[in-house]
């Protein structure tokens, strides 16, 4: 792992070829995509702790002199990417995406279009319902006065899939503590942006698009995926059975064989 930081965000850059930009969702880092390396070992990766989680919980987006006031929305993190990438000299490059930053990808895609060669998106999220902006409000200050222990714990419960939970005790228990290491004020204003955030024009995304959703995903269900897949010109779903909101822990081969078979038909 060689990690560099850029605009202090943790970025962590290895391999070489096309670039695979990889941006994590809710409650994670870029240690979520290490089941997926072995899929990508023809590519340059670039895996980025997001502001507020992982490695980055001082990041510069997080600043109170920033242009947004240290608010976080879909719009604020797709400029990170878009800097990041800037900063490595990236003019092109693959996005995958999880969860929350399935909002963040079409962003980069609409606002820097040329850099944008395709999209995977994990788990994918047109928008959060009524009920999930509540959920997110309430989880903020609750965070901050709690800590993370047990928005940790209602994650592993209810957003894997029931054979995950029987048969897989190792993603439960890395959900958790990927959850519970992240800084409290950080997965905060994170929470703020999944209860405020609005998608883009999805319309304007040209670039292909791979959505992968789990049936038994309880937290962004099938619907959100089924309108992108209508509403993106050029994008495909593939649904996985048995399998909850984290796909790339829960169906691990499926997944890499999914995105290595998409990216490869790219070059």
């Amino acid at each position: 792992m060689a990690i560099q930081w850029i605009d202090k965000m943790a970025v962590d850059v290895q391999g070489e070829g096309e670039a695979v930009v990889m941006i994590h969702g809710l409650g994670g880092s870029m240690n979520v995509w290490a089941p997926l390396m072995p899929a990508l070992q023809s590519y340059q990766v670039i895996r980025i702790d997001t502001p507020g989680a992982g490695r980055s919980k001082n990041a510069y987006a997080l600043s109170e002199s920033t242009t947004h006031k240290g608010q976080l929305t879909p719009d604020v993190v797709a400029q990170c990417v878009i800097d990041v990438c800037r900063a490595l000299g990236v003019q092109q490059a693959h996005l995958v995406g999880h969860s929350l930053s399935t909002m963040v990808c079409p962003y980069v895609a609409v606002k820097a279009p040329k850099l944008v060669k395709s999209m995977t998106l994990f788990a994918s999220l047109l928008q959060p319902s009524q009920g999930m902006r509540d959920a997110m409000s309430g989880r903020a200050p609750a965070v901050r006065e709690r800590g993370n222990f047990e928005a940790a714990i209602a994650v592993s419960t209810a957003a894997l899939s029931a054979s995950t939970k029987e048969t897989q005790p190792v993603t439960v228990a890395y959900v958790r503590e990927s959850i519970m290491g992240q800084d409290p004020e950080g997965y905060a204003r994170n929470c703020l942006l999944l209860a405020q955030a609005t998608p883009t024009t999805l319309e304007q995304v040209k670039c292909p698009v791979l959505l992968v959703s789990g049936d038994e995903d309880a937290v962004t269900p099938l619907s959100g995926a089924r309108e992108l897949n209508a509403r993106i010109p050029q994008a495909r779903l593939e649904v996985l059975n048995k399998c909850g909101h984290w796909p790339i822990l829960e169906r691990v081969d499926d997944c890499r064989r999914l995105l290595r078979d998409f990216l490869d038909r790219q070059r």
